[in-house]
């Protein structure tokens, strides 16, 4: 897994690194690696962690 991953928790928000066009995402889940993100174009996606590394937002 992508250790920055981890970090992730429901409420956070997110955004793909290949995909800047889905805006801004919020952390649905993060169990067992698989991480649920809700995006306002795309809705519910589910990313492997250790394929995939979002980008945490902190200050959206």
């Amino acid at each position: 897994m992508n250790d920055l991953n981890t970090i992730f928790a429901p409420g956070m928000f997110a955004r793909h690194p290949d995909h800047p066009e889905w805006g801004l995402g919020q952390v649905q889940s993060n169990v067992g690696g698989k991480i649920t993100v809700n995006f306002p174009d795309q809705g519910k996606v589910v990313f492997d962690g250790a394929r995939i590394a979002l980008v945490p937002v902190f200050d959206p």
